[in-house]
């Protein structure tokens, strides 16, 4: 899935279409982050030097093919680069987290990359990132027939780490180009349920790097959904965010009802999960 959306991205390169420096640097980074995660595959890689060569990529990207500020200059540049080298470096960990049942990464991606190339076609603007999300997304079509439950064939870290790094570059683009509602909507469930999974773990006293299955559509599979229903639910959630991300774009966007809207789809999927977490499986 990677080699492929590699094989589009060098054609858009080769093509000459768009920024082929930026994007060679962000493929380059990916394909680097993807051999590091095969090491962590076969083996294990501890915790630091994973976030150390994460870190790298994102810096070494952000130095040769720095995004748009991410705050538009609220902030001061140095801060708004770190701020946006953080958010990346979480994104591509909370990416990784997410991973945990057949299919769920897949529609995930689906959804951000039609999301990415929707925004910026409703709103004109951020014209590259149309071909790019629509290669990456394309992959994962591809990708998630095979991966759909039964499973015969699995992310692993060395698939969901640089999908990840490569979502969370066109989702920081998108937010450089002025879309940062629709940058936050399209992902909000993943970034919820891995946001509050891992405060809930904390403050539990919990390891929060560890491996564990403690999310809430994971807790919910291991209550008795199956994991086919888990991954249409998610599916369901984000045809909703895609919705709300689409509304943000048009000229004079509702941002409140935008804003209420996708919190409302990300609400809603949190409750069916802990609902079923809490149902026996019989019940569900």
């Amino acid at each position: 899935m990677v080699g492929m959306t590699a094989v589009g991205w060098i054609g858009i390169g080769v093509m000459d279409i768009g920024d082929a420096p930026s994007l060679a640097g962000v493929l380059a980074a990916a394909l680097a982050l993807a051999i590091i995660s095969w090491f962590d595959d076969v083996g294990t890689l501890p915790i630091a030097p994973r976030l150390m060569f994460q870190a790298a990529a994102v810096t070494v990207v952000m130095i040769l093919a720095p995004t748009e500020a991410l705050t538009q200059g609220i902030l001061p540049l140095p801060i708004d680069r770190l701020l946006t080298a953080l958010l990346w470096v979480w994104f591509i960990n909370l990416f990784n987290f997410m991973d945990g049942i057949d299919g769920i990464a897949g529609v995930e991606t689906l959804c951000v990359c039609i999301g990415v190339a929707g925004v910026a076609s409703i709103a004109g603007s951020g014209e590259d990132l149309i071909l790019q999300a629509a290669i990456l997304g394309a992959a994962m079509a591809g990708f998630l027939p095979w991966n759909w439950h039964p499973a015969k064939l699995f992310l692993g870290d060395v698939g969901s780490v640089p999908v990840g790094f490569m979502l969370g570059w066109l989702l920081l683009e998108l937010a450089g180009n002025g879309h940062w509602l629709a940058a936050l909507v399209l992902p909000s469930y993943y970034l919820s349920d891995a946001t509050l999974t891992l405060i809930r773990r904390a403050i539990h006293g919990k390891a929060v790097w560890k491996p564990h299955r403690e999310h809430f559509y994971q807790r919910a599979v291991n209550a008795g959904l199956s994991q086919r229903k888990a991954s249409m639910a998610v599916a369901v959630a984000g045809v909703w965010l895609l919705g709300c991300a689409f509304l943000s774009a048009i000229p004079h966007p509702p941002v409140l009802f935008t804003a209420i809207g996708a919190s409302l789809g990300v609400v809603g999927l949190l409750w069916y999960f802990q609902r079923a977490a809490h149902s026996t499986p019989a019940a569900i």
